[in-house]
């Protein structure tokens, strides 16, 4: 029998060696990860993933790749995900509008969030605002809702879009303070925010990422947030109970983002990216950043924390949207 030697014996190990190796998975990620946003640039969900980009290069050499599927309130871009391979390299970071407020106003979506995605890691939220034109003759949320009752068929309400969060909150505090009035949808906030600077339209509950800069600007004047502790973000405008409605306090409503994968994801990439998002949470300067956004940063929470809100408010905007009779779409 012949006899192999030394060196030649090692180096046949190394080649029988080599598919075992070959067939090893790498340390994930080694390769770029899609982060999918169901927007157009511009979301709060595309700002947050753009600070991800930068923050996640710098931490550990990461590459993220935002690709913005807009479309269907947001349908398209959490179809795409839902159907993509769960191997980590394709995730969603979405606010919760198309997540909660979309399948409760929508028929047949071509998808279910409770089955077909996991959480991850819930980000950051902000607020909403209720915004009228700049001239308006009142300053709190009470002198607004005297005035609508007083002089019925006077004033328009808008939102940025049928069947969004704005619509249906709207729709929510006209029906709890018993009062009816117009609600003229837009595609988006822009020209909503335009229209009632110039007084076209009275009245808007609007997410703060894009009312606040025109708050700021005495383009259109804030009369309270939509929540009952006043926001980091503006502390100088009131709470629901300070504008003098403390009965509206259960409609308290923030919009918030959150990265999700398809149903499948393996733990460890669920893990990888919840420390990953904790990190950044407890880091002071990555706060400022996303105050600068407008966008306060969660406290660092487990996977579980972002389904429980899923589900949770999945059930409200439902019940909202069927007492409502809100419906979008065939």
């Amino acid at each position: 029998m012949m006899k192999l030697k030394r060196r030649e014996f090692f180096a046949a190990s190394a080649l029988l060696a080599t598919p075992a190796i070959g067939r090893a998975q790498a340390a994930y990620p080694n390769r770029p990860v899609r982060f999918v946003v169901p927007f157009p640039p511009g979301n709060m969900s595309d700002l947050i993933s753009r600070l991800m980009v930068d923050e996640m290069a710098n931490r550990g050499g990461v590459q993220i790749v935002v690709d913005n599927r807009a479309g269907a309130t947001g349908a398209i871009g959490i179809q795409a995900v839902s159907r993509s391979t769960p191997d980590g390299y394709t995730l969603l970071m979405s606010s919760n509008s198309p997540l909660v407020v979309n399948p409760a106003v929508t028929r047949n979506l071509p998808f279910d969030v409770t089955k077909d995605l996991v959480p991850i890691g819930l980000v950051g939220w902000t607020t909403f605002l209720i915004v009228v034109p700049p001239d308006f003759p009142a300053n709190t949320l009470a002198e607004a809702i005297a005035l609508f009752r007083a002089n019925p068929n006077r004033y328009i309400a808008c939102n940025p879009g049928a069947g969004t969060f704005g619509n249906l909150v709207t729709e929510q505090i006209f029906r709890a303070v018993g009062i009816k009035m117009e609600q003229v949808p837009y595609r988006g906030s822009a020209q909503a925010l335009l229209d009632m600077q110039q007084g076209r339209v009275h009245f808007m509950v609007d997410a703060m990422t894009s009312a606040l800069p025109q708050v700021q600007g005495k383009a259109v004047k804030a009369l309270a947030v939509l929540a009952n502790r006043r926001s980091p973000l503006a502390p100088e405008i009131l709470t629901l109970a300070e504008s003098g409605m403390p009965d509206l306090a259960p409609l308290e409503s923030m919009a918030w983002s959150g990265l999700l994968g398809p149903v499948g994801t393996p733990p460890e990439v669920i893990s990888f990216w919840n420390r990953a998002i904790t990190a950044m949470q407890n880091d002071a300067a990555l706060v400022r950043r996303f105050a600068s956004i407008n966008v306060e940063m969660a406290p660092p929470s487990p996977p579980e924390r972002l389904g429980e809100m899923v589900r949770t408010e999945l059930a409200r905007w439902t019940r909202v949207a069927q007492e409502a009779n809100i419906t979008v779409g065939g």
